[in-house]
């Protein structure tokens, strides 16, 4: 059996016990292992290298801006930010028609600034948000579907725990991915308000539109979310040690992992001068850290053990070779790869997606020619694969969002929430199309600032 034939058995294997519900990090590294012990033919090698790659992969520094960003999310979502947050952009559009639901949209933009977790996004927007909606006559479809897709906005607007862990596994820089995915974001959030205006023409009973606020009410709401962008540009601001403007006089404050240490204290000590964390709170947060923390780093070390043994197969390498012998136009390969990441979106989560398809897709993007330095290959496939991951977040029938905003609302049916969100999924679609046809979208502010 060739390395290739090997390979893909062992992928076939590995999605059947993703289907029959086995936990992605234990399907990941079982397989891994099983294949490397076929690969290397003796059990006492295996256990050795595993062994290796198990300290190789925590002994990484860069690994542990994960965690803190984790911390950091966990203190906003506790420090009130996200009520602040929904009441400026609230009073700033709820007069207009949808204007409430486009306030949902900024409310997760600004959340998702300083939170850098989907889920909690979704889920600390919904509890903000979703009462206010259902009071001013919403309907359940489009409350529920904002949401969900507003939700996805934290982990595309940095600091992104997804682009961390992809910056990781590419040895790409952690900054410039940041920097990359800013005007993407900036894009997904207007995109998702035009997709609110549109839906509210075509269905005028789904919204109302509410009392236009006076301008110093509005001013008052507007100067209470400065936390949120001072720890932003706190964070983003301070991490510019990579910034080619030393000329300039301007230098780094901190590293990407020290950044993430200062927003992180920053946020927490936010929230206890507001009172809005609390000792219990500052306890759930550390034990919230920690719980997704080990989370993510068994599925990491899963992941590592399949690629492991990918590696041991050199199907990569020979698949990448494959294709580029083929003539096949890079275009096709690209958005091949990306309909891989909407069919995987309805079955698995998001970092898994990133975690099992980057080692076999990284090396054929960087075989291709698409007219751009490997470099600026690798940060524009990594923001075109967040955007499509993100997707999934809210694809039916496993969207992690679509879950976590029907906890918050339980008496409304899931499937209204699949109906209201379907408009934000096409919004998403041409997002992606805009992306692929004008990479520079994702690279101009990388190559100004560096």
């Amino acid at each position: 059996m060739t390395g290739i034939e090997l390979a893909l058995a062992a992928f076939a294997l590995m999605l059947c016990a993703i289907f029959l519900r086995v936990p992605i990090a234990v399907a990941m590294g079982a397989t891994g292992f099983i294949g490397t012990w076929v690969v290397l033919g003796h059990p006492n090698a295996t256990l050795s290298q595993m062994k290796t790659l198990s300290f190789d992969t925590f002994s990484s520094y860069s690994l542990s801006i994960v965690p803190l960003f984790l911390l950091m999310g966990q203190f906003a979502t506790r420090s009130g930010m996200s009520a602040a947050l929904f009441e400026a952009a609230s009073d700033w559009l709820g007069h207009r028609k949808g204007g409430v639901a486009m306030a949902a949209v900024g409310a997760c933009a600004g959340f998702g600034a300083v939170c850098g977790s989907s889920l909690a996004t979704a889920s600390t927007m919904g509890q903000v948000a979703l009462p206010e909606m259902r009071k001013r006559g919403y309907s359940d479809a489009l409350s529920t579907g904002v949401l969900a897709a507003g939700g996805t906005l934290g982990i595309l607007i940095p600091p992104s725990v997804i682009l961390v862990i992809y910056a990781i596994l590419t040895q790409q820089n952690i900054v410039k991915m940041f920097i990359a995915a800013l005007i993407p974001g900036i894009i997904a959030a207007l995109g998702y308000i035009l997709t609110v205006a549109i839906y509210v023409r075509i269905r005028p009973d789904a919204a109302t539109t509410a009392e236009r606020m006076p301008i110093a009410r509005r001013m008052r709401t507007l100067v209470r979310i400065w936390p949120v962008v001072v720890i932003f540009g706190l964070v983003m601001g301070g991490i510019a040690g990579d910034w080619n403007w030393a000329q300039y006089g301007v230098q780094a404050l901190f590293t990407p992992t020290e950044g993430a240490a200062v927003g992180a204290v920053a946020t927490g000590l936010y929230g206890a001068l507001t009172g809005g964390l609390t000792w219990r709170g500052l306890l759930d947060s550390i034990l919230g850290t920690a719980s997704a923390t080990a989370m993510i780093f068994f599925i990491v070390l899963g992941a590592q053990l399949f690629n492991s043994f990918l590696a041991f197969t050199q199907a990569p390498q020979l698949l990448a070779e494959w294709v580029t012998t083929q003539g096949f136009a890079p275009l096709m390969v690209l958005s091949a790869m990306l309909l891989c990441y909407l069919v995987f979106g309805c079955v698995m989560d998001s970092l898994s997606m990133i975690l099992l398809t980057i080692p076999i897709f990284f090396p054929i993007v960087q075989a291709l020619d698409f007219g751009l330095t490997p470099e600026e290959a690798a940060i524009w496939f990594g923001i075109l694969a967040l955007i499509v991951v993100e997707v999934g977040l809210i694809t039916p029938p496993v969207g992690m969002n679509l879950f976590i905003i029907n906890q918050v609302a339980r008496d409304i049916p899931i499937g209204k929430t699949y109906r209201g969100v379907t408009p934000f999924v096409a919004s998403d679609l041409i997002r992606v199309v805009v992306l692929v046809a004008f990479p520079g979208l994702s690279l101009w502010l990388v190559g100004v600032m560096f």
